[in-house]
């Protein structure tokens, strides 16, 4: 729920549905992110749909082609200013 609160929060023209029983998040229209958990580890994290373009530290890309993703310790403070500085690389993007 936080990270559903930060990303409404983040820009007016970001919308969310659902898509592929995940909940997508819209940038005036266009797919910009999503999030969803690790398989393996169960933590959360946020898939950054153009995060190929990005270079970012803390951006996994793993075997995707184009996503990256920003995976979040459940378990830690989630820092907005981070999060938002990729929302931020990725926006110029669209």
């Amino acid at each position: 729920m936080a990270l559903r609160g930060i990303l409404l929060k983040f820009d007016p023209e970001i919308t969310e549905q659902w898509k592929y029983k995940v909940p997508f998040y819209y940038y005036k229209g266009k797919p910009f992110c999503y999030l969803w958990q690790d398989n393996k580890t169960q933590q959360p994290y946020i898939g950054i749909v153009k995060g190929h373009l990005i270079d970012h530290p803390n951006l996994t890309k793993g075997n995707r082609k184009k996503m990256k993703i920003f995976m979040i310790d459940p378990n830690e403070d989630i820092f907005i200013e981070e999060v938002y500085g990729i929302f931020l690389s990725a926006i110029k993007f669209y």
